[in-house]
């Protein structure tokens, strides 16, 4: 290729570098020039453009990339189609992403006109995300260096993904006195969530003594448990490990299995055990996987899901980079730029399950509270289902029994947050948890206490979300001072279930590093019903 200025009257056959406007149209930019072209920019004017000139073996930037792409195994991932020399690919299901960095390297290393970028190596994807993109820098390439990175690709995996398998799990808790039953219960809780991402479930549970004899005879029965299933099993104790001879890796060997790791180079999660019975992993967790947050005990289950059997060698591997704690990562935007504004999909996750500590001890419920003979929740979860949602998914907790029967007969995913004592935090980790809200594009955040949010209202949030294409959080406003629905994309999902305590999102909003699209919808952005004077005010009738 012959990159450079050229006389217009010696252009014919040549390729744009840039879009040029003319009084009667224009050309873009990878235009190339005909007979009839050059006479209009003569016409114009124009007497030099910049320009390529191919030569033979050339091939055009959307040519090579779609040649490099074609050489990708299409195993579980989808490509978008070339344009201005890019493709971009994209995971087809939730797994863990694979990539080969020497690989990686050597394709980038055959010419500099040739680039390919991925995410990093063992990461967990959605259905969706994007995992790499080719791109052609210069306007055409040679034809013989974009043969020979397509070999490299074809001869090797440079990137894949790993879908996750569905497991059985069965988890072993070992009692000590100075554990409290409900830093147990939340363990429990916690490692649910933390499978349903990856498509698994929590099948059993059993608490034992902190003695060796008693965790191998829970791991044994564990195994004996018949099941479709892979099976893993995982072992919180009730003190940490400190010792290859101490209680949890003596019970792999008890049950007659082997200890394949103590420790690893990840921190939180330094006091971790691999093992196997057989087939199956046995893992000792290390105490911070009782916390949503991310720590080294992810990293491990994420490679054994996706169907991988971790070494000592991979293990000792993940030093670098292994520093997690006090680390705030930014979500990475999705791209889905290539999904119609239509078929961007919005989930709502109605808040219903806090105390309502303001409406006074032993006094009505707000969200029972009838406005125009209908229960306050019911009114929320109908306002939501109008409102053009993918999924509705309803988190309640406080007083359960009253209110789930308002809801029902409607076509809402319910969830019980058990722990909603705790705050905030973790309903929203319950609800962004749940498929529904996996699934979507975004999810709609709204509080079942406000009366004045409209399905208009949800209807224009959820319009700004796609305009923006799913790539923004978008906010609900009034005279400029934020308030609520909020729409948070899929980018940030990680970080709301990784929440504790009574905390919403807004420190998420803050600091993504993503456009926050403010939409005013008038006091009802701020109009909730805390107390029952409030609820009184704006037109409620309390109830029970």
């Amino acid at each position: 290729m012959i990159f450079g200025e050229f006389s217009t009257v010696n252009a014919e056959g040549a390729v744009l570098a840039h879009s040029l406007r003319l009084s009667d149209g224009s050309f873009a930019k990878g235009h190339k020039l005909d007979h009839g072209d050059v006479e209009r920019l003569i016409a114009a004017g124009i007497d030099h453009v910049i320009a390529a000139r191919i030569e033979p073996g050339d091939l055009m930037e959307d040519e090579a990339a779609e040649q490099l792409a074609q050489a990708v195994a299409p195993d579980h991932l989808t490509f978008s189609k070339a344009t201005t020399g890019r493709v971009n690919i994209h995971s087809a299901v939730d797994g863990l992403f694979v990539a080969n960095r020497a690989a990686v390297d050597r394709l980038n290393s055959v010419d500099p006109a040739i680039t390919l970028a991925c995410l990093a190596d063992h990461v967990p994807v959605r259905s969706g995300d994007m995992v790499a993109t080719f791109k052609i820098i210069p306007l055409a390439v040679s034809g013989l260096k974009v043969a020979a990175g397509a070999d490299i690709l074809r001869r090797m995996p440079v990137f894949e993904v790993k879908p996750f398998l569905p497991h059985a799990v069965s988890l072993v808790a070992t009692e000590l006195p100075s554990l409290k039953t409900g830093v147990m219960d939340k363990t429990a809780r916690i490692l649910s969530q933390r499978l349903q991402l990856a498509g698994s479930v929590l099948q059993r549970e059993e608490r034992v003594a902190h003695r060796a004899k008693a965790v191998a005879d829970a791991i044994g029965q564990a195994l004996e448990v018949p099941d479709q299933l892979p099976k893993l099993v995982i072992v919180f104790g009730a003190s940490a490990v400190i010792d290859a001879g101490d209680v949890i890796p003596e019970a792999i060997r008890l049950a007659g299995g082997e200890v394949i790791q103590v420790g690893m180079p990840v921190d939180p999660g330094n006091l971790l055990v691999l093992g196997k019975v057989g087939d199956v992993h046995v893992v000792g967790a290390p105490g911070c996987a009782r916390s949503p947050k991310e720590n080294g005990f992810d990293w491990v289950l994420d490679r054994i899901l996706a169907g991988e059997q971790p070494t000592p060698q991979d293990i000792s591997g993940m030093g670098v980079g292994g520093l997690l704690m006090e680390i705030q990562s930014r979500p990475r935007p999705r791209d889905i730029a290539a999904k119609p504004a239509a078929q961007i999909s919005v989930a709502v996750v109605l808040l219903a399950a806090g105390r309502a500590s303001r409406m006074g001890e032993g006094g009505s419920h707000k969200l029972l509270a009838e406005f125009d003979g209908v229960p306050l929740v019911r009114r929320s979860a109908l306002t939501a289902m109008a409102g053009g949602a993918s999924a509705v998914i309803v988190v309640t907790g406080h007083r359960r029994d009253d209110i789930e029967p308002a809801l029902r007969d409607l076509a809402v995913e319910q969830v019980f947050n058990p722990d909603y004592a705790s705050g905030m935090a973790s309903s929203l980790v319950a609800g962004v948890g749940t498929q529904g809200a996996q699934r979507a594009d975004g999810v709609l955040v709204m509080l079942a206490d406000m009366p004045g949010v409209t399905s208009d209202d949800l209807k224009t949030l959820i319009a700004a979300f796609r305009e923006a294409k799913g790539q923004a959080i978008v906010r609900a406003v009034s005279g400029g001072k934020r308030g609520n629905p909020v729409i948070l994309p899929r980018a940030v999902l990680n970080a709301v279930m990784r929440l504790e305590g009574d905390v919403g999102a807004r420190h998420i909003i803050e600091t993504s590093g993503l456009p926050v699209v403010d939409v005013d919808i008038g006091e009802a952005a701020h109009l909730d019903v805390d107390t029952p004077e409030a609820v009184i005010a704006a037109g409620g009738v309390l109830k029970g």
